[in-house]
């Protein structure tokens, strides 16, 4: 008799995260239990499948908590890209708040990018920041979000 199917979750690093209501919405119509990690000062919905991890202040603590526990059935929601990075090495699904997917083949790219702007952020230049979160980067998140999980239900 094959083994049961390890039930995938999604792991939110949540301190910035503008989607948080949508992973709910995604991961109640799925059926799927959301870990909402944050150095504190976070609320989450009353709802069994969605628990609060409240972690150090420490620097990297959330991205350390997720990245230990994320796997080839699991749905990583993060801008950080070198938690990206770990979470994309360990199987996992990985997904930004702006719909953008994270993959081996673009993880070195994408890597090397923010690290030459933090370099010229280092060296005094001004590089703008990113641009704002708009209502088409919300819907892209949703649509990536809800194929990621219909994706590893099969």
């Amino acid at each position: 008799m094959p083994e049961p199917a390890i039930p995938s979750e999604i792991y939110v690093d949540a301190d910035a995260c503008p989607v948080k209501r949508e992973v709910y919405k995604v991961a109640e119509r799925h059926k799927l239990t959301v870990h909402v990690v944050s150095n504190g000062g976070v609320t989450i919905p009353r709802d069994p499948r969605i628990r609060l991890v409240i972690v150090g202040a420490e620097p990297d603590a959330a991205d350390d908590w997720i990245a230990a526990r994320a796997g080839p059935r699991d749905i990583v929601v993060t801008a950080d890209i070198p938690l990206a990075s770990r979470c994309v090495k360990a199987g996992a699904a990985v997904i930004g708040p702006n719909g953008r997917v994270f993959s081996e083949d673009s993880m070195g790219m994408t890597l090397a990018t923010r690290n030459l702007m933090t370099d010229l952020r280092s060296a005094g230049e001004v590089t703008g920041g990113p641009r704002p979160f708009s209502p088409r980067d919300r819907s892209a998140f949703l649509s990536a979000l809800h194929e990621a999980a219909v994706r590893l239900k099969r």
